[in-house]
């Protein structure tokens, strides 16, 4: 499943349907994601008129974020909570097969999912839901930075990937890397040839 980008598919359902075909034929995937409700909700719908299976996402939306703005919960006071419901129960009526909850109070995120009946994905939405996504760099320790309250940091690898790019860098530079072990050997009688051919007589 593939998140279509910012700018791709909020113009129009011809300009969502559009985008959606090509994530489908050029990269391969077999569904789309958009983030909203209300207008986007009809995109949504024309596009799973099309074919194409949608999943809809809730609550904090990353790619409508202005440059520079803090992530913030959604859904702490009652309109915003209720604009989530709306969103959602809009998602489901236009055919989205699931839908993503992103930083929503736990105990707000299950009263919306008790009124759905499709199948919602939980980042920083609480533990009552039919799967859960972390970001891949968040999960590994590979971002920097202030983190999202919801981000589980299993491993710390940015520190040991910064010093191992270090060490490429400094190998290069002195002229360690590559070294003998690293490259292709090839037959004394080939090499003898191949420079009779490239260095003889033309």
């Amino acid at each position: 499943m593939c998140d279509l980008p910012f700018g791709t598919y909020e113009e129009s359902d011809e300009q969502a349907v559009a985008t959606s075909r090509r994530f489908m034929r050029e990269v391969g995937c077999e569904a789309v994601k958009i983030e909203g409700g209300g207008a986007i909700a009809q995109r949504a719908r024309a596009v799973v008129a099309a074919g194409i299976p949608v999943m809809g996402h809730v609550g904090l939306l990353p790619q409508h974020l202005e440059p520079g703005a803090a992530a913030r919960a959604q859904g702490r006071g009652v309109d915003e909570a209720l604009d989530i419901a709306r969103s959602a129960l809009e998602l489901e009526a236009a055919g989205c097969f699931s839908i993503v909850f992103e930083a929503v109070p736990a105990a707000v995120a299950d009263a919306i999912v008790a009124t759905l009946t499709v199948p919602t994905i939980g980042i920083g939405a609480g533990a009552n839901m039919a799967g859960q996504v972390l970001v891949f760099h968040d999960l590994l320790g590979l971002s920097v930075g202030r983190q999202a309250r919801f981000a589980k940091r299993y491993a710390e690898l940015f520190e040991p990937m910064v010093a191992a790019v270090r060490q490429f860098a400094a190998d290069v530079r002195g002229r360690r890397y590559p070294a003998a072990e690293h490259t292709y050997p090839v037959d004394a009688d080939q090499l003898a040839a191949i420079l009779a051919r490239l260095h003889g007589p033309r």
